[in-house]
């Protein structure tokens, strides 16, 4: 059994230890949270579980292999960093980092002491994404010309990061891990209506070589939560909202057809749009909990020596689209190169 322990029991980290205890193939030992009422509560819950306000007590114990790490993201490199020098792997609940420098020296850590480094990309590990990127891959799909999302609702505000940085690690993730093309840049506009600090609302466009653009609505401010996404292929299209228990994917036979016609012989060609209109069909998807898949993937990883589908690098590639989102913004919506 690999043992765990999880640093931060606030919004996420209950979900975290909850799934550690039910996996069969981890033994959680401790759970560190700065808030003594929380540790109280969670001690009464879980008896058996080690707690502490002081994350260093469980890096000084050499009995724990493993690191969730679900605070604020502006800690998160320095608690990474501690983890991975006192021998630890290391779960990071998204966004990785919050710079591409600090991302890129937690992956040279944990390479140098041959350690994993996991991001929690919770999306990547539902069953319909996973049935999304096997539609893409196996070419039903066809060219990706676009891919558009959709996440808002009302609230939770943040004081310590923006819309972008709270909401569109998630979709993010899931474009990264859909497009294997490398983005060539990002342009973003956003406001800060409310807290006049921070912005709510905001809009992200990124752009690749091959033509196909992929725009982000992220939103806190919105009277009702929207969790959608659509992705136009040449071949078929595809809507996942993930708010529809029943039919969270569904499939499009729908298109443009391009006719290249000449009346005769010394005419151009004249191109003529045609629409194709097929059938729409919901597969069936599992329905098991992301975040159980997540921690049996990685411990999976770590029993085996293996590459996580969601490792230090993957959480890179989306640092570096929310840098260039932020960069962005404070630019005026100016389109900036990855």
């Amino acid at each position: 059994m690999i043992n765990a322990a999880v640093i931060g029991y606030g919004y996420w980290g209950p979900n975290l230890v909850r799934n550690f205890i039910d996996n069969p193939d981890s033994n959680l030992l401790y759970v560190c949270d700065l808030d003594e009422a929380r540790v109280k509560n969670l001690k009464i819950r879980y008896p058996q579980i080690k707690t502490t306000t002081n994350y260093k007590d469980i890096l000084h114990d050499d009995s724990v292999q493993l690191v969730a790490i679900a605070t604020p993201v502006s800690t998160h490199y320095r608690i990474a960093k501690d983890a991975l020098n006192a021998g630890k792997h290391v779960l990071l609940e998204k966004p990785m980092t919050v710079r591409i420098s600090e991302a890129e020296k937690l992956i040279d850590l944990a390479a140098k002491k041959n350690l994993i480094l996991f991001v929690d990309h919770t999306f990547i590990y539902t069953g319909a994404v996973r049935h999304i990127r096997d539609l893409i891959a196996a070419g039903h799909l066809g060219d990706i010309y676009y891919f558009d999302s959709v996440r808002v609702n009302l609230g939770l505000f943040q004081h310590d990061v923006n819309v972008i940085w709270d909401l569109a690690p998630h979709d993010f993730s899931i474009m990264d891990y859909f497009i294997s093309e490398k983005p060539v840049s990002v342009s973003a506009i956003g406001s800060a209506c409310v807290l006049g600090e921070v912005e709510e609302i905001a809009y992200i466009t990124v752009r690749f070589v091959s033509g196909l653009i992929a725009h982000f609505n992220v939103n806190w401010m919105s009277p009702v939560k929207i969790r959608r996404l659509m992705i136009g292929g040449s071949k078929k299209m595809v809507v996942f909202d993930d708010l529809i228990p029943d039919e969270k994917i569904k499939i499009y036979d729908k298109g443009l057809l391009l006719d290249l016609k000449k009346k005769s012989k010394d005419e151009v060609y004249k191109k003529i749009i045609q629409y194709r209109i097929g059938d729409m069909y919901s597969p069936k998807i599992e329905s098991s909990e992301a975040l159980k898949t997540e921690i049996a993937h990685l411990i999976d990883c770590i029993k085996h020596n293996k590459k996580p589908t969601t490792d230090g690098e993957a959480g890179l590639r989306v640092v570096k689209l929310l840098d260039a989102a932020h960069r962005s913004l404070c630019k005026g919506s100016a389109c900036v190169k990855i």
